[in-house]
């Protein structure tokens, strides 16, 4: 005689996602659906080519330190950013559709910010685009994984995905 078992895990609280990797994932309208309470804690989120145009949809993460929003179709919008990441440390921007250092400047809100990815953005192809940026943004160490002396960022603090 067969018996089936039916197990159920019950959490009195959900547990904590720190770590979300959503590569690749079709986002509905360009923008960013889908987060609920459990990802409050989330300190790495990574939407790497899903079509995104804004993140004006993104939710307050208080813990986020690590955001990469590489090859999408981001041209702005970025002026949210410092309300809902206050703890940002880590900003992947590269292969999105920013032309202008104008775009950049709602990052100067972000304090904790030390290293920004704008590689293959029209931006970098501006005069005096390294100069500017580091300028607008003092808080920066890294901009495009090198220091203002053009020294390369450590693995450790420059790629940040070290994603388990």
């Amino acid at each position: 005689m067969r018996r089936r078992l039916h197990v159920e895990l019950k959490y009195q609280t959900p547990p904590a996602v720190l770590k979300l990797v959503l590569d690749n994932c079709q986002s509905s309208d360009g923008k960013i659906e889908g987060f609920t309470v459990e990802f409050v804690n989330l300190e790495f989120l990574r939407l790497i080519n899903v079509g995104l145009i804004s993140i004006s949809n993104l939710p307050k993460l208080p813990k986020l330190k690590k955001l990469e929003l590489s090859e999408n179709r981001i041209f702005g919008g970025l002026d949210m950013l410092a309300e809902k990441l206050p703890n940002l440390t880590h900003l992947n921007l590269s292969g999105n559709k920013l032309k202008d250092i104008s775009t950049l400047e709602p990052l100067k809100k972000l304090e904790c910010l030390k290293s920004l990815d704008l590689f293959n953005c029209e931006v970098t192809n501006l005069n005096d685009y390294r100069e500017s940026v580091f300028k607008l943004l003092p808080q920066l160490t890294y901009l495009d994984h090198y220091d203002q002396e053009d020294q390369e960022a450590p693995n450790s603090d420059a790629e940040g995905d070290d994603v388990d």
